[in-house]
């Protein structure tokens, strides 16, 4: 007999599989010599179900990330930080990450330009971040209001690099 599983149940099933493959993730990228852990194909990453780019937007706290080049050094600079998502009139995101960098505050700015798929995107001008020769960033699956999961993957001078980060978001930040 089939079991039906509330969307909060799964959303909730969801995350904790999302915190598993990031722990995982992170405990293979610490072990493991400089050699890359191949990236997953995307077929095999799942996307957020009618994605609803409107209600994506707002400031997302990053609390988890996870891949194969985060290693302890870079993992002791990356503390808190945001990521803005900001719906343009073309469904494209202006995407704003703010960090301390070097006590400083550093801004990054890009552009997610949409996929033919609901949910994944493309870096828009691509020609202007030197070495990078293909940049794909998927949403995994959100409940819009508390948290998300976006994968990340790149193509950087001929090298393959992918990541997982978990956001939260606060209501009051929407």
């Amino acid at each position: 007999m089939p079991v039906f599983l509330s969307p909060e149940v799964m959303a909730r099933g969801l995350l904790w599989l999302g915190l598993v493959l990031l722990g995982s993730l992170q405990a293979q990228a610490q072990d493991s010599p400089p050699k890359l852990i191949p990236a997953p194909l995307l077929i095999k990453i799942p996307l957020q179900p009618d994605f609803q780019d409107d209600q994506f937007q707002g400031k997302w706290y990053v609390i988890g990330v996870a891949g194969n080049s985060i290693n302890t050094e870079k993992r002791a600079r990356l503390k808190m930080y945001t990521t803005t998502y900001k719906l343009k009139d073309n469904h494209s995101y202006e995407v704003t990450s703010t960090l301390i960098r070097n006590q400083r505050c550093d801004h990054w700015i890009r552009t997610f330009v949409p996929s033919s798929l609901p949910g994944q995107f493309t870096l828009g001008n691509i020609k202007r971040y030197l070495g990078v020769q293909n940049y794909t960033v998927r949403v995994m699956t959100t409940d819009y209001n508390q948290f998300a999961m976006v994968f990340f993957k790149k193509f950087y001078k001929n090298q393959e690099y992918f990541k997982i980060t978990l956001y939260d978001q606060c209501i009051d930040d929407k």
